[in-house]
């Protein structure tokens, strides 16, 4: 029997004998349980799970199905998430009032019968083992069939039946409600809103299912691997009697390392076949590990010695949750230098209060500042990356406390990081309260007036310490101020220079200087880059309550402002305030009123001999010379494979203004080809401009389109496209003249009918498969697996 007549008959016994209510399914099936599946790796259904069904999974699933919050939580991006099944229950919910007890995967549940009592649904049978049952009480089946049947679309455009929206109502229907579900939403199955499985597609999850869906174990860590683990958990832990003051040390440093890295993708040596996690265990290594759960990196572990040990990383590679870092030689080396290389005393350890665990300037107080500090720009691209990258996927409210487009640089650490930086953060360690002091619950208005007040006086206090220095140690305010990636010692560091991109809910961070000069920048100092990591990757949880996210999104309001506030520090005197009033056009008196206080504003000129009337693109000139040795150009579209003639057509896309623009989303992923063949990855970023970035709920009434911009990037800068284009190289000019010309929707609607790959397109698989190989052989090391929950259907 052919695969398309298969299909439909068992379409027909899904509609005819599959309505069946819960009580008819234990009739046919058997009582629902928990079942064990698991098989080892070298099995032969082990073999089959890694070779056919996984890479179809990311091929065809986990483009949707990876977050916390993916849609019913159901993340397919490895056995155990699958095991785990789907919960109807949102994660990212902006109206929660009361914080809500984490469902985390590998950490608050452990086996299927804990996930099940957590409110957890199967995906995949847990009746009776019989074909049958394994197909009918299987949802992933009953929803891809769904989607088989119905075919190709024979729509351009989508109807209103599909819901796009990331806050759209979840539908999450059991196996047993499935025929309900399916004659509600009969346009609906997976892959969503996306073109079905092919035949060989669809033949092979379906034999997997049939077979029980059995899914293997981890496999044992080959030898090599195994002795870098062993030695890197050693490096970790500390060693000796647990009262002495090299043991106390180890303890504290190997914390410190701990909460600033503990969601890293870590790679050891030059293995890359291999990811860990940095976790906390009760057990010692050479122990099976038992992970300490808890909701930030820093609560009280319920032991009195954790453990810092390396687990396995079992999921997907996917590009909005992975961080890569390697733990080599060469890193030890530098932290073992940074850490250890110096005299200094560590008398007691700090507890896990919360008051004092989520301020690390208390909490890491014997830690000499400079070791900090370096510590944090030796990777200051993954400590931007992780609240960038975390694993909710989802928050306007998150980033809309960001420009489109800025670049970030760092205060030369050569400075003042010495003992009056240690004496001064000790002064102000009060004022440098972080809002998770407050735990999950928050109340927002008393808690930000709160804040702000410490900030106020924070910021009196660090312009009254800076002048002070800046006379004692004749610091003039010009570029040697800025970090130059430590160019004097040949490490040519390029995390000394970051652009950050805002994508509406989502952003990217990456190295190097991208772009046409933006409207803001950054220029970030210890105590701030300290506070940006505690706020919104240690401290922050998203199973906290409304008052909890609004507090840390209003937070990080007094966080951008002072790094805006660092950088124009730079500029001549007279100019800072009038650049900071643009910066922050139309904003309400109590908005001016904190921007434009004087606590900040030095009465010291800056030293750089300005020779032009546009002082800030003179200074972004300055900067781009002295940084050029460390600057990351992989990202400038000049270092791919594009013809000279294209890449003049594609730059003048990034002076374009205003105009249609606004017609565009905000990531567009553009496969060029050449001759058909796979060339080149482009991302066309559209930066939206703001009169201000102040408002936390109407952020609509501050856009300004006609300042709109693009930036152009090599390669997939963004995780989550809202559009795919693909065209080939010599029609480059034709792209380009029609989005230059391009003012209404109709108008953006023929461009994506000429270059468009949308969802209903039949090559959008194809297309797609296209983009995640070049992806991935043009960056094998940071690329992964794009999200398509952003997919527009236009």
């Amino acid at each position: 029997m052919t695969i398309k007549p298969l299909i439909w008959l068992i379409a027909a016994m899904m509609t005819g004998c599959a309505a069946l209510a819960s009580q008819q399914f234990e009739d046919l099936f058997g009582e629902s349980s928990p079942k064990s599946r698991w098989v080892e790796a070298d099995s032969f259904e082990g073999r089959v799970f890694h070779q056919n069904v996984q890479p179809l999974l990311e091929q065809r699933c986990v483009h949707c199905h990876a977050c916390y919050d993916a849609p019913c939580q159901l993340k397919l991006t490895s056995p155990q998430g699958i095991d785990r099944g789907m919960h109807s229950e949102l994660v990212y919910d902006g109206t929660r009032l009361l914080a809500t007890a984490p469902k985390r995967l590998y950490l608050d549940a452990h086996n299927t019968e804990e996930w099940r009592a957590k409110g957890f649904q199967p995906v995949l049978n847990e009746r009776r083992n019989t074909s049958e049952a394994n197909l009918q009480a299987s949802l992933l089946f009953r929803a891809i069939t769904q989607r088989q049947t119905q075919g190709a679309f024979h729509q351009t455009v989508l109807p209103d039946s599909y819901d796009f929206g990331l806050s759209r109502d979840q539908q999450c229907p059991t196996a047993e409600q499935y025929d309900t579900f399916a004659s509600q939403y009969p346009d609906w199955g997976m892959p969503y809103g996306l073109p079905a499985l092919s035949d060989s597609e669809y033949t092979t999850l379906t034999d997997w299912i049939q077979r029980g869906g059995l899914l293997p174990r981890p496999a044992p860590l080959n030898g090599n691997l195994q002795d870098q683990l062993q030695q890197w958990e050693q490096r970790f832990n500390a060693q000796g009697d647990p009262e002495s003051e090299p043991y106390k040390r180890q303890a504290l440093v190997s914390r410190y390392i701990y909460e600033h890295i503990y969601l890293y993708s870590l790679y050891l040596g030059d293995d890359t076949s291999t990811r860990f996690h940095l976790v906390r265990s009760r057990t010692a290594p050479g122990e099976p590990i038992d992970i300490i759960a808890t909701r930030r990196p820093y609560d009280d572990p319920g032991v009195a010695i954790p453990y810092y040990r390396l687990v396995v990383d079992q999921e997907s590679r996917v590009a909005k949750t992975y961080i890569p870092f390697r733990l080599n030689e060469a890193r030890w080396d530098n932290w073992h230098s940074l850490f250890y290389g110096h005299p200094y005393a560590v008398t007691s350890l700090p507890g896990y209060d919360e008051e004092i665990a989520s301020n690390p300037f208390i909490t890491f107080h014997d830690i000499p500042v400079d070791a900090r500090y370096r510590f944090l720009l030796e990777h200051s691209l993954e400590t931007i990356m992780s609240f960038i990258k975390g694993p909710v996927c989802h928050g306007q409210v998150a980033v809309n406390v960001i420009n489109e487009q800025f670049w970030v640089f760092f205060v030369n650490p050569n400075l003042h990081y010495g003992s009056e930086a240690s004496d001064f953060l000790e002064s102000q360690v009060h004022h440098l309260d972080l809002p998770a002091k407050n735990s999950s619950n928050s109340l927002p208005i008393s808690s930000w007036i709160s804040f702000s007040d410490q900030q106020k006086e924070y910021l009196s206090a660090k312009s009254t310490f800076i002048r002070q220095e800046m006379k004692a140690n004749h610091i003039l305010l010009d570029t040697r101020l800025i970090w130059d990636g430590d160019q004097q010692t040949g490490s040519n560091n390029p995390n000394a220079a970051l652009t950050v991109m805002r994508h509406f809910d989502n952003a990217t961070v990456i190295q190097g200087l991208l772009g046409k000069p933006p409207k803001t920048a950054w220029l970030i100092d210890y105590p701030l880059l300290e506070r940006i990591h505690y706020l919104l990757v240690a401290g922050f949880d998203v199973y906290g309550n409304v008052g909890h996210q609004l507090v840390t999104r209003l937070y990080m309001d007094f966080l951008r402002m002072e790094g805006e506030v660092n950088f124009l520090l730079l500029l001549p005197k007279e100019e800072r305030e009038k650049v900071r009033r643009y910066w922050y056009r139309d904003t309400s008196t109590t908005i001016k009123d904190y921007i434009f206080s004087d606590l900040i504003s030095l009465d010291i000129n800056s030293a750089i001999p300005y020779r032009s009337n546009q002082p800030q693109m003179e200074l972004y000139r300055l900067l781009e010379h002295k940084l050029a040795p460390v600057l990351n150009r992989d990202y400038q579209p000049q270092s791919g494979a594009l013809s000279g003639t294209a890449l003049t057509t594609l730059d003048s896309l990034e002076d374009l203004r205003g105009s249609g623009l606004h017609q565009l989303p905000e990531l567009s992923l553009l496969l060029v080809t050449r001759q058909q063949q796979p060339l080149e990855l482009i991302s066309l970023v559209h930066n939206r401009a703001h009169a201000n970035i102040s408002s936390l709920l109407d952020e609509e009434d501050a856009l300004r389109p006609e300042e709109d911009t693009l930036t152009l990037a090599r390669g997939a800068v963004g995780d989550y496209p809202n559009v795919l284009l693909r065209v080939e190289e010599e029609q480059l000019p034709e792209l380009v003249k029609q989005i230059a010309n391009m003012q209404t929707s109709a108008d953006y609607s023929a461009l994506l009918d000429r270059f468009g790959v949308r969802r209903s397109s039949k090559d959008f698989w194809q297309v797609s498969d296209a983009i995640g190989q070049l992806y991935q052989q043009q960056w094998p090391l940071r690329s992964g697996i794009l999200d398509y929950n952003r997919l527009q259907n236009r």
